[in-house]
């Protein structure tokens, strides 16, 4: 729910009348004014984007190697040994 102290932006959108009229129907199905209805229905796919693109996911074996790597990391190669080392001067 919105603070009403919260400040507010706006977002206009032109959409064809055949999609204005589904949008009222869908809204009003719903029982919410046609902006309610987009808000929320915006709000919910921007959701799962995120959250979509915040989480890995990883395969069985992929979990396994990547637990396996990181218990038992390889010894650092020449180049990345010199890079720390210019990296602590």
């Amino acid at each position: 729910m919105l603070n009403l102290s919260e400040e507010r932006g706006r977002i206009t959108a032109r959409v064809s009348l055949s999609v204005e009229e589904k949008l009222k129907e869908a809204a009003e199905l719903t029982g919410a004014t046609v902006n309610q209805f987009l808000v929320q229905a915006a709000l919910e796919k921007a959701e799962r984007i995120i959250d979509r693109e915040r989480v890995i996911k990883l395969t069985r074996d992929d979990a396994t190697m990547l637990i396996a790597m990181l218990e038992n990391p390889s010894k650092p190669n020449p180049a990345l040994t010199r890079a720390f080392k210019r990296f602590k001067k």
